[in-house]
């Protein structure tokens, strides 16, 4: 056969295949202390990862799979080797930083869909640094193409040690993934989110330290994703100090390099959030994808550690989505709009579109009559980026680049039959309820009104628990909204996100929880282990009450 391999990462390896055509997100998707798939909606669920010849398209979801790889591979947990067929970063820099920080090397392939579809039907494989062998099948590895990254003066000497030990290491991984990307240059960027300051693993903290007792110090102004604790009232709240520590100290660790400690995961809500056509560098998968789509600045979906990396540096590769030709929609969504939908629309289109469009940038018609809100273009986006890897979409009559087409899009719909299946599967969970998880991401003031004016002066007789940001809490508190939560039996926690939290601030005799959050419906039953309910805030504010959340399609929907 003519088809060969591209090495990514070089190595060899030797393992049982395991093969699946749907991409997986290692955050949320896979336990890293067992390597087991926690997806619940994936082919793989249940299936052991370690030791196996990995094969997938991509990867999709959140930027912290990264850490999830590489605590992996730091305790003998890690696939022998993952074998692509797209591009793919976000794992792959994990692989990458436990071969160039700790000396762990992970051989990552990337194989043309043919020859990836006839590996896929082996068995097992062995792969060398000069080809994969399967039985009979021998497929050539060829070395990851070199080519000469243009690197300024200023770049050249921090690669070369002249700011320091940590900005050269920073700049060593980026110049590395800038080649894996085919970026002929580096950018400037003017502001960075982390997204590694989650306690995923101990290996985000050892990063981390490593990194700040390296001297390293942010260039940029660089705000922080939601933690795992509460910062300054996890001992209260009786969060094991095992776990509890190590959370606050990587905090404090990124705090220690010059990051803002906004600690939310919705940076667009803050008063910094960047302009139209800025070039910025945030991790967190939906503030990229709401970033590039509804305000119109440039990120790529920067995985865990390479958003240090670019604060570090304020360098970042010129690839993806920061060029004009990468941000065209490359697949038409037409959308059956209902008539009368609320916000659990939003959110659930979302879902929807990213299965639709998996691995390329939709353009979503049929919703600009809906008049979209920011809050429900947040939902969007934020369960687009659940179940797509794409970093950005458009919205026909809604988004300020809807107009970028590809003239060779594709084209599908989403149909009220397929919003009614998509419900279904959301909705597993039983009737009976003992939690409200509202804020996946970050409750927006807005959002922490509604709550108000939908719970209409009931107090919840369940666990009810929005998570905000700083900012918003101090809004909040400013205008009495969240005293008027509390005085409902509502509590509002700040720092930490519902994909974060951990008992016992989640409650421990939970058995079933309703979030409105498409995000966190998809990742709650491998996240908490719990069953999932979805449905729109008045729904929450229903079961709140009531403790009950019935089977029922939506009105729009039935």
């Amino acid at each position: 056969m003519t088809d060969t391999a591209s090495s990514i990462l070089a190595g060899t390896a030797h393992g049982p295949i395991l093969a699946t055509p749907e991409p997986l997100s290692f955050w949320g998707g896979v336990d890293p202390a067992t390597a087991r798939v926690i997806d619940v909606h994936h082919p793989l669920h249940g299936r052991c990862l370690s030791g196996s010849i990995l094969m997938m398209p991509s990867t999709r979801g959140s930027c912290s799979g990264s850490a999830m790889l590489l605590d992996m591979a730091l305790h003998g947990r890690a696939p022998a080797a993952l074998v692509f067929s797209e591009a793919e970063d976000i794992v792959t820099l994990g692989a990458l930083i436990a071969a160039e920080m700790f000396s762990q090397p992970l051989p990552v392939l990337r194989l043309p869909p043919d020859a990836w579809a006839q590996l896929a039907l082996a068995e097992s494989a062995t792969i060398t640094e000069t080809e994969i062998t399967a039985g009979d099948l021998v497929i050539p590895v060829t070395p990851a193409a070199t080519a000469t990254l243009g690197l300024t003066a200023e770049d050249h000497a921090m690669l070369d040690g002249a700011e320091g030990m940590a900005v050269q290491q920073a700049m060593r991984i980026i110049c590395a993934i800038a080649a894996n990307q085919d970026a002929a240059r580096l950018i400037s960027v003017t502001r960075g989110h982390i997204d590694g300051c989650i306690y995923a693993s101990p290996t985000n903290l050892a990063f981390a330290e490593k990194m700040a007792d390296l001297g390293g110090q942010v260039r940029i102004p660089t705000t922080m994703n939601a933690i795992s604790v509460d910062h300054a009232n996890w001992r209260e709240q009786g969060v094991a100090p095992a776990f509890g520590g190590p959370a606050q100290a990587l905090a404090d660790a990124y705090v220690r390099m010059g990051c803002q400690p906004t600690f939310t995961c919705a940076p667009y809500l803050l008063a910094s959030a960047p302009q139209e056509g800025e070039a910025i560098a945030w991790a967190e998968s939906n503030a990229v994808v709401y970033a590039n789509t509804v305000l119109g600045a440039r990120t790529a979906k920067h995985a865990d550690f390479l958003d240090l990396c670019i604060a570090l540096t304020g360098r970042a590769p010129l690839s993806g989505v920061y060029l004009d030709k990468n941000r065209l929609a490359r697949h038409i969504l037409d959308v059956d709009l209902p008539e009368g939908v609320d916000d659990a629309f939003w959110p659930l289109v979302g879902y929807l579109a990213g299965k639709a469009s998996p691995d390329r940038i939709p353009l979503l018609r049929g919703l600009a009559s809906a008049k979209p809100t920011p809050e429900n273009l947040k939902a969007l986006c934020a369960a687009f980026g659940t179940t797509s890897a794409a970093p950005m979409l458009h919205v026909e009559g809604v988004t300020p680049e809807a107009g970028r087409l590809a003239a060779d899009a594709s084209h599908s719909r989403i149909t009220r039959n397929e919003m009614a299946a998509g419900w279904r599967m959301l909705n597993a969970g039983p009737e009976s309820v003992e939690l409200i998880a509202i804020g996946s991401p970050h409750a927006s003031l807005e959002e922490c009104r509604a709550l108000v004016d939908a719970l209409a002066g009931r107090r919840a007789t369940i666990a009810t628990m929005i998570t905000a940001g700083r900012q918003v809490m101090g809004e909040a508190r400013a205008d009495g909204t969240l005293q008027r939560l509390e005085s409902l039996g509502v509590q509002v926690v700040p720092d930490i996100c519902w994909c974060s939290i951990t008992e016992p601030v989640f409650p421990p005799q939970t058995r079933a929880l309703m979030t409105n959050s498409g995000k966190y419906a998809h990742y709650g039953p491998g996240l908490s282990g719990r069953a999932v309910r979805f449905g729109s805030l008045a729904d929450c504010a229903a079961a709140a009450v009531s403790g009950h959340a019935p089977h029922a399609l939506p009105h729009w929907l039935e």
